[in-house]
């Protein structure tokens, strides 16, 4: 029997938020001085006033814009090392830890940028379907390509990724609204299931 899990990352995986981890974690005081100035925009987001996509857009790119794609990377890598396994759930970790590998694949479907979830999915032996970050020329241009991985774009994404893959059973774990499509679509769609 064929089988696809779909797992989103941030609060399903790990107990926390990423990308505020990683931000600080990259430049602990502009983290800082860039958060407070974003405190109306999350306002903003929270009264359903603002565009998610691009109130991300402005924070990551307030720290992260102009930064070399060398550096970002090797940032990633320090963060994981400092953050694994103490940020991942312990049932998520028992769980894909006992995945049958030859009969099962594992995606990591995540809003998070590719740049610090990539460590995370490499460990967990998943392929990672992510917010891509845009590089030029070997830096960091404060823009995705493509959309913002969340809500309806997170199932075109996983489409798109297993194209024409059969599987006996698609299992999906999300745990937040952004979540909804994919743990519809899947035949088993298991909401906040490690917490």
């Amino acid at each position: 029997m064929k089988k696809l899990y779909c797992f989103d990352f941030d609060g399903t995986i790990t107990y926390k938020d990423t990308m505020f981890m990683y931000l600080k974690f990259y430049n602990p005081s502009k983290f800082r001085m860039q958060f407070v100035r974003h405190i109306p925009l999350f306002i903003l987001l929270k009264l359903k006033l603002a565009e998610t996509e691009k109130v991300k857009k402005s924070f990551i790119g307030s720290i992260l814009k102009g930064q070399l794609q060398t550096k970002i990377e090797e940032k990633s890598k320090q963060f994981f090392e400092e953050s694994y396994p103490k940020i991942v759930r312990e049932n998520a970790l028992d769980f894909i830890e006992n995945i049958d590998r030859e009969n099962t694949e594992s995606l990591m479907v995540t809003a998070s940028l590719d740049i610090w979830a990539k460590p995370f999915a490499e460990k967990l032996q998943m392929n990672l379907v992510a917010t891509k970050a845009e590089f030029k020329n070997g830096v960091f241009t404060g823009n995705f390509i493509g959309k913002n991985c969340n809500g309806k774009e997170k199932l075109e994404r996983i489409k798109a990724e297993i194209t024409d893959a059969k599987y006996d059973k698609i299992i999906a774990f999300g745990d937040t609204s952004g979540d909804k499509y994919m743990l519809k679509w899947a035949n088993e769609g298991h909401y906040q299931f490690f917490h």
